[in-house]
């Protein structure tokens, strides 16, 4: 038995390296189970296209309600992961209303804006997000 334990610990030992922990920069087996990985949710710019920025989001903003323009496939559980992978705060509430699009005209020739999909998202009192650093 202890001549088997001997001989898989060498092999351990003499193993290459896997692509994972090439490509992670830690060696395999150094993770200790208080670390977190930094990015929980990686399609968090996937989901959250762009916040929506108008005058009725700005007198909502005073109730903790922020509007985002979100990709058409994503649901509630998926937007709430990304706000929080984002700013940091998780949310207390996300309500979802796809916008179907206007039909606009060229002269004689019509056509159809894109259907897109709004997300409002409520967060806890005190906590607030900065969407206006760019404006």
């Amino acid at each position: 038995m202890a001549l088997l334990k001997k001989k898989t610990e060498e092999k351990k030992e003499n193993a290459k390296p896997s692509m994972k922990d090439l490509y992670s920069g830690k060696e395999s087996g150094s993770e200790t189970k208080g670390e977190q990985k930094e990015r929980v949710y990686g399609n968090a710019y996937k989901v959250l296209v762009k916040p929506l920025i108008t005058e009725k989001a700005s007198i909502l903003n005073s109730e903790n309600k922020y509007f985002f323009e979100v990709a058409k496939n994503a649901n509630k559980i998926e937007i709430a992961k990304a706000i929080k992978e984002v700013y940091g705060i998780k949310p207390v509430s996300v309500n979802i209303i796809r916008v179907s699009g206007k039909k606009v005209a060229q002269g004689k020739i019509g056509g159809k804006r894109k259907d897109w999909k709004k997300a409002i998202v409520t967060l806890p009192e005190g906590q607030a997000i900065k969407v206006y650093e760019g404006v």
